[in-house]
């Protein structure tokens, strides 16, 4: 990771370390997240519901609104990363069948599971306008900061 990403990383451990609600936290790691890195254009959590295990409900975030507030298991990019316990990038997401649009100025998509204590909790969703944009530093910093956000994001549920 380079510099300015590795000041990132520190910046946002200080949010998800620090007092506070957890819900509070966690979208300050959204804006954080849009603010550094400018082909971040929305950024938010998506937390499995308490009510229904295999249901994604939309937490904190930072960017336009979405109607997507739910989300089953296996719909979409999100509902696919949550079945499938594993990050997912989509660099074209008009080529990417099960996608559920949130706007036409989306280009591109990133999912990163999140764990807490072998639990999958939630995902952190990371949507550009640009067609392919996230770089190895984007998925360096993106892997680390979900490891770090796993308990954070089980106190917001």
């Amino acid at each position: 990771m380079n510099d300015r990403y590795t000041e990132l990383l520190e910046r946002l451990r200080g949010v998800i370390d620090g007092s506070g609600e957890a819900a509070a936290r966690l979208e300050a790691v959204c804006a954080l997240l849009a603010e550094g890195i400018d082909h971040f254009d929305w950024v938010g959590f998506y937390l499995v519901s308490p009510d229904e295990p295999d249901t994604l409900v939309l937490g904190p975030y930072v960017g336009e609104p979405t109607e997507h507030t739910r989300i089953a298991f296996g719909a979409g990019v999100c509902g696919r990363a949550a079945l499938e316990r594993a990050t997912i990038e989509v660099p074209d997401v008009r080529a990417e069948s099960n996608y559920l649009s949130c706007s036409l100025a989306v280009r591109a998509e990133i999912v990163l599971p999140l764990h807490h204590d072998g639990e999958f909790v939630g995902e952190l969703d990371i949507d550009s306008h640009s067609p392919d944009p996230f770089t190895p530093d984007d998925r360096a910093l993106l892997d680390a900061l979900a490891r770090l956000c796993g308990p954070p994001a089980t106190a917001a549920r």
